[in-house]
């Protein structure tokens, strides 16, 4: 596909026009991009700021951005690691039969074939996608919302509680929209001969417990995901800030693209990092749940015990949420300078208007 014809795929509500050579010139700030987007690199090159194309920050064009953003960050970094996640729920659900990571894969193969390591991969890439989606898209929604609130003064002094108030906030919708895709995923994945995958695994899986099932496991998995997503943000926010103020030796907006979307990898990652830690009890019960039909959180915790469901599967989970985190942001911030938008953190919380 020509460079120049990317333009045709975005969306024409995302961008405002200033000049009526804006295509001219969109098409020109893609072509002496080109040499970048031929480099193995997720990072999508930005348009420049003479493009003409420049969505304006909370406007509806800049929620819709937000919105699709989160909801390719998401997917595709979620289906990309879907065997790993498979490991780490056949290690929950069954350690004795899947040790160590290494053998958990080799099972996998011996049973199952190359195949089998994407088990589940379509619940996965939809369920994420929805909930990217939700995730991103309410969260730029209610960071804004909150920072009006709380007024100019106290949205810089309060900042950590308006990003925490704004990603919990964001997340609870966020899980309705992920919780039935999850709750076939996870049977899928852990019980082989129930279903080759979505298609036929959700009427199973309601025919079998009903539709009230699919959300038998929206309290843990809030349990797991709000945690989780208030860390993932507010850590973020408070990373990159960080890195600005001590690492980097320029200010964010003389910075390139480049350097800013390499801040928006590595503070996704650190921040990854505790969100592994913080949601990983949560995680196992959601697991232990969506595998055992009339299970109950008693029953897990008597099963695994604490330190079972804080530890088991915690290695694995912290690489795959640290690489995980890391790409969304990198991804979630490369559309947003796509479209002509800056990169998230590194800036005191939006002000009243």
């Amino acid at each position: 596909m020509a460079f120049s014809d990317i333009e045709s795929l975005i969306p024409s509500y995302l961008y405002s026009t200033t000049s009526v050579n804006s295509s001219k010139n969109f098409s020109t700030t893609l072509d002496n991009h080109q040499g970048n987007m031929d480099q193995k690199n997720f990072l999508i090159a930005a348009p420049k700021e003479d493009s003409g194309y420049k969505v304006e920050m909370y406007t509806p064009a800049f929620y819709a951005a937000s919105t699709i953003g989160g909801s390719l960050s998401c997917c595709l970094t979620h289906t990309a690691v879907t065997p790993l996640d498979l490991i780490k729920c056949n290690m929950q659900i069954d350690p004795a039969k899947f040790k160590s990571i290494s053998s958990g894969f080799g099972i996998l193969l011996k049973e199952q074939g190359i195949r089998g390591l994407f088990r589940g991969w379509a619940p996965t890439f939809l369920g994420y996608s929805a909930q990217g989606a939700c995730k991103y898209g309410f969260y730029e929604y209610f960071k804004k919302y909150y920072s009006d609130l709380a007024g100019t003064e106290n949205a810089v002094k309060y900042k950590t509680l308006i990003y925490l108030a704004g990603s919990a906030s964001a997340e609870v919708i966020a899980d309705v929209a992920l919780c039935p895709f999850e709750a076939v995923k996870v049977r899928v994945q852990t019980q082989p001969g129930f279903a080759r995958g979505l298609s036929d695994g959700l009427p199973k899986f309601v025919k079998a417990e009903g539709a009230a099932g699919l959300y038998k496991g929206i309290v843990p998995l809030w349990g797991r995901q709000i945690p989780y997503t208030m860390m993932k943000f507010a850590s973020f926010e408070t990373i990159v800030e960080q890195l600005y103020k001590h690492a980097i030796p320029t200010p964010k907006d003389q910075c390139s693209n480049t350097t800013q979307l390499g801040v928006s990898f590595a503070g996704g990652y650190l921040a990854g990092i505790l969100c592994a830690v913080v949601s990983h009890p949560a995680d196992n019960l959601v697991s232990f749940l969506n595998n055992a039909k009339g299970a109950t959180v008693g029953d897990a915790v008597n099963k695994l015990g604490v330190w079972g469901l804080c530890t088991r599967g915690l290695p694995l989970r912290i690489f795959m949420i640290g690489t995980l985190t890391g790409a969304q942001w990198g991804i979630y911030d490369s559309f947003k300078v796509f479209v002509g938008l800056p990169t998230t953190a590194g800036a005191p919380p939006p002000a009243q208007k």
